[in-house]
Parts: C-alpha cells; sequence; structure tokens
C-alpha cells in the first residue's frame, strides 16, 4: 500500500502567517526585500535579533519577524551542544557563473534568480558544480558566517550516522529491531518494528505530523524531555503493521537519534563530529539543539551551520561518504541504499526525499534543503524564511528553479 500524502496547511494559518509578514517593523521588511549577491548583505546586530526572538515553545507558530531572528540565533535560544570545526577545510575553490539569464515558468509566469529569491524570502543560496561553488548568495542579513538552523534537514544527517554506526560495528543491521537498542519501547507499538521500518517512515505507528495543529503530536512532544519523549512514543498506538504504510514521522527520527545513543554510548553531536564535521573537512563550527540542557540532541531536527559547510554535507552524500583520503565512513552501498524508493512511498529512502532520475534531497519545513544530484556532479542548498511550514507554491518555485540551474550548468 503506498502513500505519499502531503502535510496540511490550514487556510487560517496560512492566512494568520501571511498577513503577519504585512507587519513585520521597517527595519525587518527592509532586510527581506534585501537580494543576495556573490557579496553578502551588513550583518544585523545581535541587539536586533534579541528583540525578536520567538517563544521556544511556540516554534511552528512564529511571526515572521520571530522566524528571521531566531533560525539564525538557534544557540541563544535553545540549549545547544557545539560540533567543532575541522582544522583542515574541505575545500570549496570558486568557479563563479553568472545566473542571472536562467528562467523558469509557474503556471505560465516567467521568473529569474532575482525573482525567486524575492519570492521565496531566500536567507541563503548556495550552488556546487564538480566541487567548485558557481553562485553563493545571501540576503535577509546574512553572511558567510551565519550559523542558520536545518529543521529536518538533520533528518538526513542521522541517517547518515546510522550508516557510520554499521560500519563502526555498533549496529548490526537495519533489520534490527529498534526496541533491541531502546528496551523502553518493548511492549509498545515498536516492538517488532525494524530500524529499516522507521528509517523509511514505515513502522505503522499511528502519529500526525500536522505543523499547524497544536494537538498533535508532532507540537505535543516539544515540551517534553528525552525520556519523556520515549516514553510518549512507546504509548503510541498502531494503525499498520510495519512496512505497510508510509507515514512522515519526526517521532521516527527521534527514535533513530535514541537508537545511535543506545549503540554508540554517546551522544550524536560528538558522534558526527568525529564521524563526518571534522573528518571531511567542515569549515565552521556547528550546532545541535537539545531537548534539555545537558541532554539528548533533537534526533529530527535542528542542526545550525553555515551555507557552505551544508554544502559539504551535500558533496559528502554525493561522495558516498568517502572521506578526502579516500577512507570511507559509511558502508559502500549505504548511499545507495538510503536513496532507493522505499516500498511504501517511492518518493522516500533512508530519511532522504527522493526527486527522480537519481536526484535526492534532506529538506526542512520553513523552505530549508540541500538538493544533491550524483549524475550532475551539483549540490544546490536553499535557507529561506516561508510564511509558514510547508508551501505548495514555494515548494514549486524552488523545484523550478532547481531544474533550469540544472539545466543550464549540463554538460
Amino acid at each position: 500500500m503506498r502513500s505519499n500524502r502531503p502535510m496540511k496547511q490550514t487556510a487560517a494559518f496560512a492566512v494568520r502567517s501571511l498577513s503577519a509578514w504585512s507587519r513585520l517593523p521597517m527595519l525587518a521588511m527592509a532586510l527581506l526585500s534585501c537580494q543576495p549577491s556573490t557579496e553578502h548583505d551588513a550583518p544585523v546586530s545581535p541587539e536586533f535579533d534579541a528583540a525578536h526572538f520567538g517563544h521556544p515553545d511556540s516554534v511552528l507558530f512564529w511571526r515572521p519577524d520571530q522566524q528571521l531572528a531566531s533560525f539564525r540565533n538557534y544557540e541563544r535560544i535553545f540549549p545547544t551542544r557545539t560540533i567543532r570545526a575541522s582544522p583542515h577545510p574541505f575545500p570549496l575553490p570558486q568557479a563563479i557563473r553568472d545566473l542571472s539569464s536562467i528562467r523558469y515558468e509557474i503556471d505560465g509566469d516567467t521568473f529569474d534568480l532575482a525573482a525567486f529569491r524575492n519570492h521565496n524570502n531566500v536567507a541563503g543560496l548556495l550552488v556546487i558544480k564538480d566541487g567548485h561553488i558557481v553562485h553563493e548568495g545571501y540576503g535577509l542579513g546574512n553572511g558567510p558566517d551565519t550559523r542558520w538552523v536545518s529543521y529536518s534537514v538533520a533528518k538526513s544527517v542521522v541517517s547518515m550516522l546510522v550508516g557510520a554506526a554499521i560500519r563502526d560495528g555498533y549496529v548490526g543491521s537495519v533489520d534490527d529491531p529498534v526496541a533491541n537498542y531502546v528496551p523502553i519501547l518493548k511492549g509498545g507499538a515498536y516492538e517488532g518494528v525494524s530500524l529499516r521500518n522507521v528509517l523509511q517512515m514505515s513502522s505503522g505507528v499511528a502519529w500526525n505530523e500536522d505543523y499547524t495543529d497544536p494537538r498533535a503530536n508532532v507540537s505535543e512532544v516539544i515540551p517534553l524531555t528525552a525520556l519523556q519523549r520515549l516514553q510518549y512514543l512507546s504509548r503510541l498506538p498502531r494503525a499498520e503493521p510495519p512496512g505497510q504504510l508510509f507515514n512522515y514521522s519526526t517521532g521516527e527520527a527521534e527514535l533513530v537519534g535514541a537508537v545511535l545513543r543506545g549503540a554508540v554510548g554517546n551522544n550524536l553531536s560528538t558522534y558526527l563530529e568525529a564521524t563526518i564535521w571534522q573528518s571531511f573537512g567542515m569549515e565552521s563550527d556547528a550546532n545541535w539543539m537539545l531537548v534539555e540542557p545537558g541532554g539528548a540532541e533533537q534526533g529530527g531536527c535542528c542542526l545550525s551551520a553555515t551555507l557552505r559547510d551544508y554544502g559539504r554535507i551535500g558533496l559528502f552524500a554525493l561522495r558516498g561518504g568517502v572521506l578526502p583520503n579516500g577512507e570511507h565512513v559509511l558502508p559502500r552501498d549505504w548511499m545507495a541504499q538510503s536513496t532507493m524508493p522505499s516500498p511504501t512511498n517511492d518518493g522516500y529512502g533512508y530519511l532522504w526525499w527522493l526527486r527522480g532520475d537519481g536526484v535526492f534531497s534532506a529538506s526542512g519545513i520553513f523552505g530549508q534543503a540541500i538538493i544533491v544530484d550524483p549524475a550532475q556532479r551539483l549540490v544546490v542548498v536553499t535557507h529561506s524564511v516561508w510564511p509558514t511550514p510547508t508551501h505548495s507554491d514555494m515548494s514549486a518555485h524552488r523545484n523550478a528553479l532547481f531544474a533550469a540551474i540544472r539545466e543550464a550548468l549540463e554538460l
């Protein structure tokens, strides 16, 4: 049984969010109208951002001015753990191309790169072709040193950490029951569910990911501690047998994070730092939001890193997890397995979205994405401030721009 259910948007939420854009303070509105280029905008003062931080318990319902200030300051709002930069950054030489002539069409209207930036409220756009930066642009007060929150892009990073844990011998295989690593799940709906089921979002356990509903599961777990979240997951009812139905669930990614912690015996940030961040050559420190001070990372969310280091994440995936010295961090076939269509959703792999023609992406709410095209040796990264968590029109613009960039740079 296949299901690729879109995440819901209520009209009331969309209207409330869109109308909020028109009420931004004058300075914030000016920042939103800035057009990114290979030059970056003047940075926004920390004091300005601090005056517009959103409340930590209402992330999904922040006003646009709160989004803008908060997305680049997660470590000032939430507990985080630092992921230290590599002393030997992976080089990203520039081979700048003029992409101003790129055009794409939506519903009969033609748009160029500048129109895309404005329409999608873009804070950063990076295009890497053959390991070279061909376009790098910033807006909304961001610059090369800005750390920006990933939201669910982190899920795809967690997927690669599972591969690393298998290669390191901490995890046996994706067919292991998750309850073997997280015993609190025994006796609940997750007993008998495999790691593969969870990576493919097909556990069969009931979950509501409606970002617009404060009573949905995805909202209810936000204030809970890491232990309380596992207890919450252990009490969820079963909706379908494992492996029969795709149901997008941040709870599943949280569970994968718990499996990793149980298997590795360490936190996700430290394991990421050791296996990928420093080994591959990330240029800047990153951080990962914690569920509680000193506690576990958000397994389904909220890395914060620079635009270029998100690009390096894409390159790491494109290279199949091979380090500059030729060492394999992931099993040799891991990325191929991870980006193979799932039995219950041919548009989803192991916490990666699949876009056809071998293209895959890590995607986060409010317009965050890393798009990887192995055949064209192309990585495109977007940082955005969408007015709603998911937005079909802005998604269509991003997809159309990617296709136009791909065609323009195709050899």
